[in-house]
């Protein structure tokens, strides 16, 4: 029998948690920090990776990662280092999902069919450049922005309400640094 800990607080550690509760495989199932639907909540924060760490191996836990902000911030690294057992990407993996930029670097060297793309952290220079498109553009936040970091834009208006959101007024925070289209 093992001990699970479930890192998160949405809908997908509770249907994680809840099915892993099932199996005749798991004694404990924690949930870090957890939600009103699951059962043995820990108040430890996603982002504190060295608590998560510390319970995980007092409680003798193989750990599953369901957000991407704490894969993003290398939880799996970190248990990995300690020798915990841990399930999700490492670091550099998970930029796959945290980093559009680094994603679309990725398809492109590796010869991954996606769409063309342009990356700027000038929002005057995004704007020229969407003026002289003349397709739908698409505009994207680098990094992790709970979802809403993706523009479709019909047309120029809309394109530079998208850069202005993201580059100028900084909507989506750090997760806005960069954009590309």
């Amino acid at each position: 029998m093992v001990n699970v800990l479930v890192v998160g607080s949405g809908g997908r550690e509770h249907a994680l948690s809840w099915k892993l509760s099932q199996s005749d495989l798991v004694d404990e199932v924690f949930v870090a920090p957890g939600n009103g639907g699951t059962l043995q909540n820990i108040l430890i924060p996603v982002d504190d990776i060295d608590a998560l760490a510390n319970f995980a191996q007092e409680k003798s836990c193989f750990t599953v990662v369901g957000p991407e902000a704490p894969l993003a911030n290398g939880l799996v690294d970190k248990f990995t280092e300690k020798g915990l057992p841990v399930f999700g990407p490492s670091k550099q993996a998970a930029q796959l999902e945290s980093s559009k930029i680094w994603a679309k670097e990725f398809m492109k060297r590796n010869d991954i069919p996606t769409a063309d793309f342009e990356i700027f952290d000038d929002a005057q220079k995004a704007k020229e450049f969407v003026s002289t498109y003349e397709k739908q553009v698409v505009i994207k936040a680098d990094g992790l922005a709970a979802g809403k970091g993706v523009i479709v834009c019909s047309n120029n208006d809309e394109a530079n309400d998208a850069i202005d959101k993201i580059l100028v007024k900084k909507e989506f925070g750090d997760a806005g640094s960069k954009n590309h289209n």
